[in-house]
């Protein structure tokens, strides 16, 4: 019996092992190519690029920038790293955002994100707006994961608003006003209870997400942070087309 049970649970010890091994890796190659000089510093904690630790990324889109890069920022493609080292660094990072079991595929989770339509025409172009590098910050992707695209610091889209007016309009319960050490900041709240807050500071973009130790930091409901503010980048006839490609892959 005891030897049955170790050859049924040998495949996930051998994984278990690999995981390890692949994060161990990972953890080496950042530490080599994304860690050093102006960029990304040691854990993902930044010493002069966006801080990688604790946004809450997904693994797909982790990949994605890796593997392809940001067009018009410092930060470049890593495709032609060695595969095994390209899956390695991903899944690292993506422990880095919360992912204990990090997919070890050779595109991690990237290839499941995509939903398989085709966009043309005001789609199409919406897709492209929504994740245009040239807008730095300002662009929807930098608050919104939509197909495997952008960091989910919002909540996934149920309802497509009707309008550029809605979506201008959009309501916000979540966001409050958090104070502390004297300071006020507009905050998406994920959490406020014994152990401590968690929540995303909207004061700039990207938004930052802040781990706060119990009683640090107070919330009011009120708050004067108003989402067309965050999208001012765009202009209403961008924005339509935002809302076609919203339409065409977000599901009812």
């Amino acid at each position: 019996m005891k030897w049955a049970l170790l050859l049924l649970f040998a495949p996930l010890l051998g994984w278990s092992q690999s995981a390890q091994d692949a994060i161990k890796r990972g953890e080496q190659v950042f530490s080599q190519s994304c860690a050093t000089g102006y960029c990304h510093g040691v854990r993902g904690q930044s010493s002069g690029a966006p801080r990688l630790a604790g946004r809450g990324f997904t693994q797909a889109y982790i990949y994605r920038v890796v593997s392809s890069g940001i067009s018009g920022t410092g930060m470049p493609s890593f495709a032609k790293l060695p595969a095994a080292d390209l899956v390695a660094v991903v899944a690292y990072v993506a422990t880095l955002n919360g992912i204990a079991n990090p997919d070890l595929g050779s595109e991690g989770a990237a290839a499941k994100a995509s939903s398989g339509l085709t966009l043309t025409g005001e789609a199409a172009r919406g897709a492209d707006l929504f994740k245009e590098a040239v807008r730095g910050f300002g662009r929807c992707s930098t608050c919104r994961e939509v197909e495997g695209v952008g960091i989910p610091v919002a909540a996934p889209i149920a309802q497509v608003p009707a309008s550029v007016a809605a979506l201008k309009a959009l309501a916000t319960p979540n966001v409050k006003t958090g104070t502390m050490d004297g300071e006020s900041m507009p905050a998406l709240v994920l959490r406020d209870g014994k152990q401590g807050a968690l929540f995303y500071d909207l004061t700039s973009a990207p938004p930052v997400q802040r781990n706060t130790q119990p009683g640090t930091v107070k919330f009011t409901s009120v708050s004067n942070w108003r989402h067309s503010t965050f999208i001012g980048a765009y202009s209403d006839a961008e924005l339509d087309a935002i809302l076609a490609y919203l339409r065409a892959v977000v599901q009812p």
